[in-house]
């Protein structure tokens, strides 16, 4: 008599460790990093995954509908990007750190998780978070989940330079 394993789909933290993983070594461990941030300032966020076209993207809301969505930690090849999805252009920004012209949604680029930690944009995200018109849940523990995989996607590592030899 054989036994068959049937394999189970891997878990939503196992995916989205999947989707990190093919991003260069730098950008994975900072992009971790600024989760593992994310995620003790808004314990009881849900986390919504969107491994698109451009970017992976993980959305913090107070639930599972994305236009509650307050903020959400983007990766790119070369860098991240903390986005306010609600409230960007109302932030008060002194030090000028929001980038985008859009009618509702700024960006803070970065390339180490330790930007996060700097006051100013430690005040961006707790005005976005005042500004919420549903508020995060203070307590509790989140939900990841995995909201959408596409199936054609740029490439996640930044293309090789040549040096050219004279």
């Amino acid at each position: 008599m054989s036994s068959t394993r049937q394999s189970r789909p891997p878990s939503a933290t196992g995916q989205l460790e999947g989707f990190i993983a093919r991003y260069s070594p730098e950008i994975a461990r900072e992009g971790r990093a600024a989760l593992r941030i994310l995620v003790r300032r808004m314990p009881g966020a849900v986390r919504l995954v969107y491994d698109n076209y451009n970017f992976l993207v993980v959305g913090f809301g107070p639930s599972d509908r994305p236009s509650e969505a307050v903020l959400s930690l983007a990766f790119a090849p070369r860098w991240l990007a903390l986005c306010f999805l609600l409230s960007g252009t109302r932030l008060r920004d002194p030090e000028h750190l929001l980038r985008g012209s859009g009618s509702r949604v700024r960006n803070v680029r970065f390339t180490t998780a330790a930007e996060l930690n700097r006051p100013a944009v430690r005040d961006l995200i707790a005005q976005a978070l005042r500004l919420a018109p549903v508020p995060i849940p203070r307590r509790g523990r989140g939900r990841l989940i995995i909201r959408s995989v596409s199936a054609r996607q740029r490439p996640r590592r930044p293309p090789v330079r040549r040096v050219r030899s004279r």
